[in-house]
């Protein structure tokens, strides 16, 4: 864990450490908003794309190599990073930096499963979280520091210096994981590979709107996305070696984590799209207040996480998983009412009840998910769950700030009255709550579904 814990959290620095650089980049390279947008999206399609191919080839050649690979990759990709004359080299380099984010994403948790006592596994899941937080939250504030002080260059030889670190201790650290009875002959499956990647690079296009600077219109790709999708399933049902066998999907646990993974992960997403604006043009905050605000939720995700994995080893994943969405679902219904009564207090109380609530459901998910995961394909159904939740943060900074925007009736934030901000805000929250709700339901089903499978055997 001293070496797969920190892997987890240089993943998510990577991701936010990028987003504080981007006005800098702007000015040095002469660009315009939409072009230097390309150095976060580059890492967030190049990972989504390939991270459950990532775990795919750690069942196949084993998970510590590939995790080994992976934080190499990531170290040259950050050094490239930092070496790049142009745009379109640091673009190029970022993505091949999301590239090693996606093996340091996925195999974690993979290798976790396979070393940890089973006893202890929600322990090990709520430290994953605990460090993703951390990553996330230390991103941009030692990023800014460092960027000041040194220059853009100097953060990404920053992450490369860790990168190496972290190399060297998990080389001595990681065992190797037993090698797995397999059920099924050896086989990467790239044939659906191809049509999955298309697939969800076009979604993350889809997702990511205006934004992205693409020229292709939003039904086209979607059209793309939907064919692409299509086209794997028919591929990856007919593979004598597939790269997501559906039998895995289709197991209630599996199946139902995923999907709840997709749920949350987007109305949580709401919290990052939606609540600046509502901190800025409802509350009037300025930007420095704002970052204080905000950053409120890291900080109780990042203490909240290990408690969280060993209540899941104490009382069970499902009951957690439960009480973590009732959390979730009081905590979205907090948020999206008591900001509108008590102001930034509310606001802060209603993120102190929600974090929680995220990682106490990313423990159980997690650990349920893993637990219910064949050996010789845990690698296939980490990188599935780290995928599930990449979709459902592109969903969500799309769909939420959409429904926002919508609530407004289409006038800017900034132009429109602050009653009017502050009715889009609680309308925004109260549908998270309930896709929250939704997620609760389904939890249920499947645990109904399972019981049933159980009294048959």
């Amino acid at each position: 864990m001293a070496a797969l814990a920190p892997a987890m959290f240089l993943a998510s620095f990577g991701i936010s450490l990028a987003t504080v650089a981007l006005p800098t980049l702007a000015r040095t390279f002469s660009a315009s908003v939409g072009e230097v947008q390309w150095i976060v999206l580059a890492y967030l399609l190049s990972a989504t794309v390939t991270v459950v191919l990532a775990g795919r080839l750690g069942d196949l050649i084993g998970p510590r190599t590939v995790l080994l690979a992976g934080i190499a990759i990531f170290a040259a990709a950050s050094g490239l990073c930092a070496a790049a004359p142009s745009l379109g080299a640091l673009v190029a380099a970022r993505a091949a930096q999301g590239v090693g984010g996606a093996i340091l994403m996925a195999l974690p948790i993979s290798l976790a499963r396979a070393t940890v006592p089973e006893a202890r596994t929600g322990a090990a899941m709520g430290m994953f979280g605990t460090m993703s937080a951390i990553g996330t939250a230390l991103g941009p504030s030692l990023g800014g520091i460092v960027i000041s002080a040194f220059g853009w260059r100097a953060a990404f030889v920053l992450v490369a210096i860790v990168a190496g670190a972290l190399l060297a201790v998990a080389a001595r650290l990681v065992p190797a994981a037993p090698a797995p009875q397999r059920a099924e002959p050896a086989g990467l499956g790239l044939a659906s590979a191809v049509p999955l990647a298309v697939a969800l690079a076009a979604y993350a296009l889809l997702a990511a709107g205006g934004n992205a600077g693409v020229p292709l219109g939003p039904w086209l790709l979607a059209l793309v996305a939907a064919a692409s999708l299509a086209l794997f399933l028919a591929v990856d049902g007919r593979a004598a070696t597939p790269l997501v066998p559906l039998t895995i999907v289709r197991e209630p646990a599996i199946g139902a984590a995923l999907a709840m993974n997709v749920v949350v992960a987007t109305v949580m997403m709401a919290t990052l799209v939606v609540g600046p604006f509502f901190l800025a043009f409802a509350l009037g905050l300025d930007e420095a207040v704002v970052g204080l605000v905000m950053a409120v939720g890291p900080v109780t995700a990042a203490l909240a996480g290990v408690p969280a994995g060993r209540v899941t080893d104490r009382f069970g994943a499902p009951r957690v998983l439960a009480a973590g969405l009732c959390v979730i679902v009081a905590g979205l219904v907090g948020l999206a009412l008591l900001p509108r009564i008590m102001g930034v207090a509310g606001y802060v109380a209603a993120l102190i009840l929600l974090t929680p609530g995220f990682q106490l459901f990313l423990a159980g998910n997690n650990t349920a998910m893993m637990l219910a995961a064949p050996a010789d394909r845990r690698g296939t159904v980490s990188g599935l769950l780290a995928l599930s939740r990449n979709l459902g943060f592109m969903t969500g900074a799309s769909a939420m700030g959409a429904l926002f925007a919508a609530a407004l009736g289409g006038r800017a934030a900034q132009e429109a009255a602050p009653q009017a901000v502050g009715a889009a805000f609680t309308t925004t929250f109260l549908a998270a709550a309930g896709l929250a709700a939704v997620a609760l339901a389904a939890m249920g089903v499947s645990l109904a579904q399972r019981s049933v499978k159980t009294a048959k055997r």
